[in-house]
């Protein structure tokens, strides 16, 4: 019980820093307890003054605390900005006059100092008395760095309080709600897709920063396409021009101030340019691996299957189906058939490519030769292969059923088959296909007559729409 209470106040510790609220002040200034009346005047840096020795009389803790917070001054009609409040607590000393209070930005090596005198007369009286004073007019910016120390005034050596300070980021729901800085702009372009080039106009940010713009690649996060280009702040021409390589649907154009964890904006227009995903089909033909990489996050399933040049038809490969869950796609011993194609199935539809279509890898071919009752079956090939025939009925157009006769054959061999009577005059079919792979095509002669003068059967005219160009690598990762 005890233990689950502990779990909660640390849940709701985390809740309160992540959704820390920045108080919000109309006016800035200079502010001290006890009723002593105090002022500030401008110093003369964080370097420039020197220490002298305490008297014995000044008391070791006569600072005793400095806290340092973000305020934001908002004032209607006005943007709103940043200020550091810095509150600070001593005890009244004759020695002491005031305080000094600097500020030293990490970033922009800048300093600013100013000096707090109170009324002499009355913390004479107030001796050994605390008072606190709070000076808010410090102004800075989203995700500063700063150095921030309270002296003495005289500054007695080895009496001073420091304490480095981050002013929030963007992240923070009230720096990125009011502060200007935190803006994200707006972003339009303008598409050259002869040129392959993207022009991106930005709009809406502050004028004092520089703007930064990229095109990437989302994913989980978004990938950088090439380097980021600046728009600087002080420049009236607010455009840039990327160069981009493809078109793809998950590019984006990615835009955001030159601060420190500032908000991003994206743009991602091309959503609907998904043709381009299907082309990037690898073949490896050491290994007979055939590969596809989506270039893109995609909902897509992924099977092979055999194109069918009758009616323009893909038949599917049984087994074959995978999803594009992983980042790669891949088939292990694959036949580098023209006709054995990748289906790529989305809700919007499904798309073929055929990678071998074009001939650029040896295709095995078979051919058949009749003698008398007997057939005799060859398979011509540039690689070395294996294949088995198989002597089969048609029933419809794109099946054929087995009649028993099987046979094994290598490149080089021949088989013969001996043709009954019977058969000669029935819907008979050779079918041959690879064995020595996975994923084979299957071809098919058919209406077998004996005594005819012999035929032949091989890859024929790849289906032109619906194939493109191979790619082939000596290996795949």
């Amino acid at each position: 019980m005890i233990s689950t209470y502990v779990q909660t106040l640390l849940i709701i510790f985390f809740w309160n820093a992540d959704c820390q609220i920045i108080p919000r002040i109309e006016e800035c200034g200079l502010s001290c307890s006890q009723g002593i009346h105090c002022k500030s005047k401008p110093s003369g840096g964080i370097f420039n003054s020197f220490c002298h020795d305490a008297p014995a009389s000044l008391s070791s803790g006569v600072l005793k605390s400095m806290k340092i917070s973000t305020v934001m001054k908002c004032v209607q009609g006005s943007p709103c900005s940043l200020h550091l409040n810095i509150k600070g607590t001593l005890s009244l000393d004759e020695n002491v006059r005031g305080l000094e209070i600097c500020s030293f930005s990490l970033d922009t090596q800048q300093s600013q100092c100013i000096n707090v005198r109170f009324t002499r007369k009355k913390s004479k009286m107030l001796n050994g008395k605390k008072v606190q004073v709070q000076f808010n007019c410090i102004e800075v910016n989203v995700a500063q760095h700063f150095y921030v120390t309270m002296k003495t005034v005289p500054h007695y050596c080895e009496v001073k309080l420091s304490q480095q300070y981050y002013v929030e980021d963007c992240r923070n729901s009230d720096v990125g709600k009011y502060i200007p800085a935190c803006s994200a702009g707006k972003l339009d372009y303008n598409l050259d897709r002869a040129r392959q080039i993207v022009t991106v106009n930005a709009s809406n940010f502050p004028r004092d920063h520089d703007y930064y713009v990229r095109l990437c690649r989302k994913w989980f996060t978004c990938e950088d396409v090439g380097a980021f280009a600046v728009i600087k702040g002080k420049e009236s021409f607010k455009s840039v021009s990327l160069k981009y390589s493809q078109l793809l649907p998950c590019l984006c154009i990615e835009g955001w101030l030159a601060l420190p964890d500032a908000r991003r904006i994206q743009l991602c227009p091309f959503e609907n340019d998904t043709q381009v995903l299907w082309d990037n089909i690898v073949y490896n033909p050491s290994t007979q691996t055939l590969a596809w990489e989506p270039a893109c996050p995609v909902l897509v399933t992924v099977n092979l299957c055999r194109f069918t040049k009758s009616n323009d038809h893909c038949e599917d490969i049984e087994k074959s189906f995978k999803n594009s869950s992983e980042k790669q796609v891949k088939y292990a011993r694959v036949d580098t058939h023209p006709r054995l194609c990748m289906k790529f199935t989305t809700k919007r539809g499904s798309w073929i490519k055929c990678p071998f279509a074009h001939g650029e890898f040896p295709a095995w071919k078979m051919r058949t030769a009749a003698v008398a009752e007997q057939i005799q079956v060859f398979f011509t090939s540039q690689t070395k292969a294996q294949f088995s025939v198989l002597v089969c009925n048609r029933t419809q157009m794109a099946s054929c059923d087995s009649l028993g006769m099987h046979h094994s054959v290598s490149v080089g061999d021949s088989v013969s088959i001996t043709m009954s009577q019977e058969m000669c005059g029935s819907p008979i079919c050779i079918q041959g296909w690879r064995t020595d792979v996975d994923y084979s095509v299957p071809l098919q002669i058919c209406d077998i007559f004996c005594g005819f003068h012999g035929q032949s059967h091989s890859d024929g005219n790849p289906p032109k729409a619906i194939t493109h160009r191979m790619k082939s690598v000596e290996s795949l990762h």
